[in-house]
């Protein structure tokens, strides 16, 4: 089996392609949200990415067949006045599964990190997503607090029409 991590050229059409078909599948996931892409968003998706500079996406292929994508995004802790690399898209394919990619891939989501100069990774994570969960946990990440009394930190979102 060979394994193959690669940053996405966003103009790339093959890797585009790639992008739509990995995230889709996802999207189709109960983990994620069970509903295919709006197809304006599979037409539009790697275009807007591409003019994100603060975005960055990986490609994991295992003998050339699309398997894995991430999907990454720049922010900035005010309190380390760094950077911070958050990882908002993480999808592995069905057949893929149970394999150990996701370690291959959170380390060079971390190469990432470490070469634009970011204090941490952040991710969100379904509680219910025993296999995420534990895949974040060996990659060494755990819930946030600042104080343990406080609780631990919510992951909140609230839509907005434009």
């Amino acid at each position: 089996m060979k394994i193959d991590i690669e940053r996405a050229n966003y103009l790339d059409p093959r890797q585009a392609a790639d992008i739509v078909l990995l995230l889709d599948r996802y999207a189709r996931d109960p983990m994620g949200g069970g509903a295919p892409l709006a197809p304006e968003v599979q037409r539009d998706l790697p275009a807007s990415l591409a003019a994100l500079p603060h975005a960055v996406s990986l490609l994991c292929y295992v003998d050339g067949r699309p398997a894995g994508l991430v999907n990454c995004f720049e922010g900035f802790s005010t309190f380390s006045c760094k950077k911070l690399l958050n990882i908002h898209d993480f999808a592995i394919a069905d057949e893929f599964r149970g394999l150990g990619l996701s370690q291959y891939m959170l380390s060079e989501v971390e190469a990432v990190a470490r070469e634009r100069g970011c204090a941490k990774l952040t991710l969100e994570v379904l509680e219910g997503n025993e296999a995420a969960r534990g895949a974040y946990r060996k990659f060494g990440f755990d819930d946030y607090q600042l104080d343990p009394a406080l609780g631990k930190a919510l992951f909140w979102q609230k839509s907005v029409s434009a």
